[in-house]
C-alpha cells in the first residue's frame, strides 16, 4: 500500500476543504469495506484519505417537513435495517438482506455502497477498468445492456436500482462549502469512456452527503436479486420496482430498474411502459421482463444473464404488487 495523509475531519465543510481537485489525489473513507482493498493492491493510490465518519451530520437518519427521509452517507447498513423511517421503503432493505453478511452489513455504509467502485476482476487486477480484453476474455459476469462502448464492466451497487426506482437524490457538497446541489441518482452514473474517468459524475473535489428518498406517497416497492445462493457473492441478476396502484390493482406509474446488467443501474422504460394501465398479474410481470432484456447484447460468455434479468424483473414486479415467489 502506498504511504498516504489520513484526516478525520468533523464537519462537512472541513471534508470538502481537504479534497483535491485533481482526479486520484484524495479518497474519502467511510466503512472501507471497498476502498481498503483497491489501495491494498495499488488500483487505488491516494496521496491523502479522508475518514468522514466522524462527522455527525453524516450519520443520521431524519424525516423532514414535507414527508421525505434524508439518509446520511456514513449511515450504515445495519442502521438503515434497523429503523423504522424505512420500513415504508421495503426494496431498500430486501437489498440489504441480499448482501447475507453481517460483517459487510454492521460496517458498509450507504454511501459507500452506491459509490463503490466495479467488481470487474480486470479492474481489480490492475488492468484498467476499460481493459481491451474483456469482449472476449473471461466475461460471464460482465455487461449485457449497455455495452456497446468501451465500458462492459457491470455497475456494483445493490441498493442503488431500489433507490433510483424510489426517485432518490442525493445531496453533493463542493468544491466549496457553499456549492450544495441536489442531484437525481437516475442521473448520477454514467458509462466512463476513458481510463480514469469514474462511473459517477461527481467532481474530485465533491462528495455525497445525504441521500434523500421522496414520501412514499401510496407506492409498492421491491427488490429481487438472482444469485448462487444465499452469502455475501454478488448477484448475477437484480432488479427492483416500484409502482402505484389502484384499488384494483391497475398500475398508474411504474419505475422498473436493473441491476448487476450494465455498467449504470439499467432504467427500463420498455417494462414500465408494459405495465402502465394494466393489472398485474404472473403473465403481465412476465412481459415486462421480456421488455427489459428486449434491447440485451451479451457477451461470449454472458448470454445466460439474459433470461436471468428477465426473471428478476418478473419477481421484483410481483413482489412489489403483493405476491408471492419462489426462489432466492
Amino acid at each position: 500500500m502506498k504511504a498516504f495523509e489520513y484526516a478525520s475531519p468533523r464537519t462537512e465543510a472541513e471534508v470538502v476543504q481537504l479534497l483535491s481537485a485533481e482526479p486520484g489525489k484524495t479518497e474519502i473513507l467511510a466503512g472501507g469495506t471497498d476502498l481498503v482493498g483497491l489501495m491494498k493492491k495499488m488500483i487505488v493510490t491516494p496521496d491523502r484519505v479522508v475518514n468522514i465518519m466522524d462527522v455527525p451530520t453524516l450519520k443520521s437518519i431524519d424525516e423532514m417537513p414535507d414527508g421525505s427521509v434524508s439518509i446520511g452517507a456514513a449511515v450504515t447498513l445495519d442502521d438503515i435495517l434497523a429503523h423504522p423511517y424505512l420500513d415504508l421503503y421495503p426494496a431498500i432493505k430486501q437489498a440489504i438482506r441480499g448482501i447475507s453478511s453481517m460483517q459487510l452489513q454492521a460496517q458498509g455504509t450507504l454511501g459507500g455502497e452506491v459509490c463503490q467502485r466495479p467488481r470487474c476482476w480486470f479492474y481489480r487486477n490492475g488492468d484498467g477498468l476499460l481493459g481491451e480484453g474483456v469482449a472476449s476474455g473471461a466475461n460471464e459476469f460482465h455487461a449485457i445492456l449497455g455495452n456497446s462502448g468501451r465500458a462492459k464492466f457491470v455497475n456494483s451497487s445493490r441498493i442503488a436500482p431500489a433507490l433510483i426506482a424510489l426517485d432518490a437524490q442525493l445531496r453533493v457538497l463542493g468544491p466549496d462549502v457553499e456549492s450544495e446541489q441536489f442531484v437525481p441518482l437516475a442521473g448520477f452514473f454514467r458509462s466512463p469512456q476513458r481510463e480514469g474517468q469514474r462511473e459517477h459524475v461527481l467532481a474530485a473535489n465533491q462528495f455525497v452527503t445525504h441521500i434523500i428518498l421522496p414520501p412514499i406517497e401510496g407506492r409498492t416497492c421491491a427488490t429481487y436479486e438472482v444469485r448462487h445462493g444465499e452469502g455475501p457473492d454478488y448477484p448475477l441478476a437484480a432488479a427492483a420496482a416500484a409502482l402505484r396502484l389502484d384499488g384494483f390493482g391497475i398500475v398508474h406509474d411504474a419505475n422498473v430498474v436493473l441491476g448487476q446488467v450494465a455498467p449504470m443501474p439499467w432504467i427500463s422504460q420498455e417494462a414500465s411502459s408494459v405495465l402502465r394501465g394494466r393489472k398485474v398479474d404472473a403473465a403481465l410481470a412476465e412481459a415486462a421482463g421480456e421488455a427489459a432484456v428486449s434491447r440485451a447484447t451479451p457477451l461470449s460468455q454472458n448470454a445466460y444473464k439474459v433470461q436471468l434479468a428477465k426473471v428478476a424483473v418478473k419477481r421484483a414486479i410481483l413482489l412489489a404488487a403483493g405476491f408471492e415467489t419462489g426462489g432466492f
